[in-house]
């Protein structure tokens, strides 16, 4: 990832939980910051950073990220105290998503739906990386340039806040999942996309800044073993998609 350094903060976004901010960088970009200080913590930010670089690796539309660097003093410009505590407990690396402008919420109907092999692409993907944050209440999805873009991983990897993280364990939120309705096999689409992921998710998890990672989890050796013979969850997801 490339590394930029915050020049302005723009304004709040308060769609999200963790009141992420639209800043500007000294490349002229424009980023959304999700702050290492926010509620969630830094694991949001490293299930957002191996997530989002497995999506990309799989041909999903995601945005870039980045990382952001953010000096405290930006605060001194914002009116609000809640987020001037905010930029203040998040100086220094933050994770910045590019912006994507004039984008709008995309929630898939049987008319503007992708067809059956890109919804269960994006199924089977959600299932590996137990993304409990893509269903019809909160579908994470943009649509922009005529595309779907899947954005905001922060709630998946969700074992990394338990103790231990158990490769092997079920994951029935899939039956939420806000494309399972037009999804084709998720067995097909395991025969698609697993060999993709030989060798990127040691790269993926690599991008992540070292301090942001919890050093009690082998994030690595977890999604390794999620992509494993068997795949349990290659099957939970299918027979959730007949059911």
């Amino acid at each position: 990832m490339r590394t930029v350094h915050a020049t302005r903060y723009v304004m709040p976004l308060r769609e999200g939980g963790s009141l992420p901010g639209l800043v500007e960088a000294d490349d002229d970009g424009m980023y959304v910051c999700k702050f290492r200080g926010a509620g969630q913590g830094p694991k949001a930010l490293v299930a957002e950073v191996i997530c989002g670089e497995l999506a990309r690796t799989l041909g999903f539309a995601t945005p870039e990220l980045v990382r952001l660097e953010l000096d405290p003093e930006l605060a001194r410009a914002e009116p609000d105290p809640e987020i001037q505590d905010l930029i203040r407990a998040s100086a220094g690396l933050n994770l910045g998503v590019d912006f994507l402008p004039g984008a709008l919420p995309f929630a898939p109907t049987p008319e503007t739906a992708p067809g059956a092999e890109p919804a269960a692409d994006v199924v089977w993907f959600d299932a590996l990386i137990t993304n409990v944050d893509r269903t019809p209440r909160n579908p994470n999805l943009l649509e922009w340039h005529r595309r779907m873009w899947l954005i905001d991983h922060g709630a998946a990897l969700y074992q990394q806040h338990a103790a231990t993280m158990d490769p092997a364990l079920r994951f029935a939120a899939i039956r939420e999942h806000v494309l399972l309705p037009y999804a084709g096999s998720i067995d097909d689409a395991d025969a698609r996309l697993a060999p993709r992921l030989d060798g990127a998710v040691d790269a993926a998890v690599g991008e992540v800044p070292s301090e942001w990672l919890d050093r009690t989890h082998d994030y690595a050796a977890y999604l390794h073993a999620r992509l494993g013979a068997p795949r349990g969850w290659v099957q939970e997801a299918e027979h959730a998609r007949i059911a």
